[in-house]
């Protein structure tokens, strides 16, 4: 494509393309357009060369542009482009269902596959409820999530979901039966926490109170995140999951984990349950596992959970769910090239090892004028700012286009700045990535700064 068609091909495409979760009339009015990526930055039409802080979104712990992925994905593409997930299989999904099984929390072992967290969620959700139907309980239908928590955008996910934002358009066709956790966020209690805080597990005894007013026998799950990443970073107390996984045990509940983010090594595990110490009987994956090459997402579900499912005649289907995409060959080949990388240049360990360097760059940003909150748990971490009075979300806008300027291209979300860098981050590129954001910050002063 020539570069006049190009220029011509994006002006015309500013009218046409809806874009997701973005003030729209906004940006057709200050667009800004990725043209190339390699490595841990992005390159924008303009020119400008922005380190990427939040690893895509989430999805690309490996950078951008490995050749060893687009290598596996040409031949994959040559061999076998597609094959339906209905009553066949390949031999490239399959043994990437054993590789991800085997990378599972011990006791995790069937994985069911999707293509996005969205999906994996209300996967999760059918799986969970059809669970105890067939094991005689089905007056279990209830699903317990968490305020400011996020599990995606299908009606299972932003029914369980707690971001005021993404529910209030929709709440005449939620699920019914729903009902959340308090968050475990408290400014007051946990300013500029390092790691996990110290206060709030006792957020986890309201689960109790919930079973109290709606009775165990109704509840199906409870559907938390390790780490909220999509509220900003909003990182659990210490021993809080443990206690969530005792009242559920306590009572025939299901506990499942939402590891759309922390699944393949944000935490610096294999999956934020092995950081947290807490097995839980569904987990959710997506993102990081094809380095956002290639959608793929999946649940991954305990021995008892399927062999329950797998009773009645054999001829017949167990589990009346799927995607035409299940397991696509493309995904599970990139998924296999993802985790080659990830196992050969030892990132997963290398993620945990970023982590002091992250910490201590963010953290040294304490005192900046406008930071109300710095937190930070595994390769993630979040910075609140100090709304601009009247016109909440602007001053996180600001930063973001300043960022921009100063070759930074960071995430936010209302007056929250989270940032998730890539694993082959350097540690000098860590250091310069919180030193030139605290500038842009300080240079932030007010809505037209």
């Amino acid at each position: 494509m020539n570069v006049q068609l190009h220029n011509s091909g994006v002006s015309e495409g500013l009218r046409h393309y809806w874009l997701p979760f973005t003030a729209n009339r906004y940006f057709k009015r200050h667009p800004k357009i990725i043209a190339s990526a390699k490595g841990a930055y992005f390159t924008m039409e303009d020119g400008r060369r922005l380190f990427d802080c939040l690893s895509g979104l989430w999805c690309c712990p490996l950078g951008h542009g490995h050749p060893h992925i687009a290598e596996v994905l040409k031949r994959q593409a040559e061999t076998l482009d597609y094959a339906t997930a209905f009553q066949i299989s390949n031999p490239v999904t399959l043994s990437f269902a054993a590789r991800v099984a085997a990378m599972a929390p011990k006791g995790l072992d069937q994985v069911f596959f999707t293509n996005s967290g969205s999906e994996s969620v209300d996967t999760a959700i059918k799986l969970a409820i059809a669970y105890h139907r067939a094991r005689g309980e089905g007056q279990r239908f209830r699903i317990i999530g968490r305020e400011r928590g996020y599990h995606g955008v299908g009606m299972g996910g932003i029914s369980v979901g707690g971001m005021v934002a993404n529910r209030k358009a929709f709440a005449p066709i939620m699920m019914p039966g729903v009902d959340h956790l308090p968050d475990t966020y408290s400014r007051e209690h946990m300013a500029f926490s390092r790691g996990q805080p110290t206060w709030g597990a006792h957020r986890a005894n309201d689960l109790e109170r919930l079973v109290a007013l709606h009775d165990a026998s109704t509840i199906a799950a409870v559907i938390v995140e390790p780490l909220q990443g999509s509220a900003g970073v909003i990182v659990p107390p210490v021993g809080y999951l443990q206690r969530l996984r005792d009242i559920c045990s306590r009572h025939g509940i299901l506990l499942i984990f939402d590891e759309v983010i922390t699944g393949f090594g944000r935490l610096g595990t294999n999956f934020g349950a092995e950081r947290v110490g807490v097995r839980p009987d569904l987990l959710t994956f997506a993102k990081g596992v094809t380095n956002g090459t290639v959608p793929m997402g999946g649940v991954i579900a305990s021995q008892e959970i399927y062999e329950t499912f797998m009773t009645g005649p054999e001829e017949s289907v167990e589990f009346f769910h799927g995607y035409t995409y299940s397991g696509h060959p493309l995904a599970a080949a990139v998924g296999h090239a993802t985790l080659d990388i990830m196992e050969k240049e030892g990132l997963i360990v290398r993620a945990r090892a970023l982590e002091p360097a992250l910490e201590n760059g963010i953290h040294a940003l304490r005192g900046t004028t406008g930071i109300l909150d710095i937190r930070n748990f595994g390769l993630a971490a979040a910075i609140d700012l100090e709304p601009f009075e009247g016109r909440p979300g602007l001053r996180a806008l600001r930063v973001f286009e300043r960022a921009l300027d100063n070759g930074l291209l960071v995430r936010f979300t209302g007056d929250t700045i989270a940032v998730g860098p890539p694993f082959i981050s350097t540690k000098q590129e860590l250091a310069s990535m919180c030193e030139t954001l605290g500038n842009v910050i300080r240079s932030v002063t007010s809505p037209d700064a």
